[in-house]
């Protein structure tokens, strides 16, 4: 399976409730110049969201990051990708994850038994552990993870192998005083290490009870990049030298838009 072409850079906008706020969010930031915009699924209302991104760009590719599969039916994906593709070919890219119950590989299977529909190579899915890795690899065009380390970048590649996508959101903080870039940080991180699947995979990192429970700096500066935009560009070359194709940008917090200060530091 060729790797899906996404451009080495990307960015993570919070879909608006209100497409017209949406679809204006993506028109600026594909103007900062980043090719491929994800929307975050923890703010994916509604498909509409979708499409409103899409036609409200140019040529930028559209990523959903992710469309949860306990929330969403594989069939209005399904009708979704089929009208977009046929009206702005090539640019809705389905990224899936969220199946958060007791069976979440054989969610995700029977979830895309039924995307069947939805070629494999607009596929990506969010996946952590080794075995979703593998059923990235086998299903899909390949991975998506989120709150990871460069050296766990490196062991996906090999998992996923050479022909695989492999697509890094790096959570991202424009402010250099530490306490501060600290503390907006572990504002989502607060949440997401109570994520059994986050919680794991940050196990399987290396990192220690304490850490995920303390949220102890240890963890925070190796999951979230801050400092100024060399700092971010820099933590991003070492995702690209571990083995990702696409890193993509999560600012957590805002001056009150930080994709000029990012495009100029990273797409430089």
């Amino acid at each position: 399976m060729p790797r899906i072409e996404l451009g080495p850079l990307g960015a993570v906008i919070s879909p608006a409730p209100d497409p017209v706020t949406t679809a204006a969010a993506a028109a600026e930031v594909e103007g900062a110049g980043f090719p491929t915009i994800w929307l975050a699924g923890g703010a994916l209302e509604s498909l509409e969201q979708v499409t409103a991104a899409v036609t409200a760009t140019r040529s930028a590719r559209i990523g959903t990051a992710i469309i949860s599969v306990d929330r969403f039916g594989a069939a209005d994906v399904a009708s979704r990708y089929a009208d977009l593709q046929g009206e702005h070919p090539g640019r809705f890219v389905v990224g899936l994850g969220g199946a958060h119950g007791a069976k979440p590989l054989a969610t995700l299977r029977a979830y895309l038994d039924t995307l069947d529909t939805v070629p494999r190579e607009s596929i990506v899915l969010s996946a952590l552990g080794p075995r979703m890795l593998e059923l990235a690899r086998d299903r899909s065009s390949g991975a998506i993870p989120v709150l990871v380390t460069p050296e766990y970048a490196a062991r996906a590649r090999e998992t996923l192998g050479d022909d695989a996508t492999l697509a890094v959101q790096l959570m991202v903080v424009l402010e250099t005083d530490a306490e501060r870039a600290r503390a907006a940080a572990r504002q989502p991180l607060s949440f997401l290490r109570q994520v059994p699947g986050y919680s794991a995979n940050f196990r399987r990192m290396g990192f220690t009870d304490d850490d995920i429970e303390q949220l102890s700096d240890r963890i925070v500066d190796a999951l979230v990049a801050w400092g100024d935009g060399d700092e971010i560009a820099a933590r991003v070359a070492q995702f690209h030298a571990a083995g990702a194709d696409h890193v993509t940008v999560m600012p957590l917090v805002t001056d009150p838009s930080p994709w000029k200060a990012l495009g100029s530091a990273l797409l430089r």
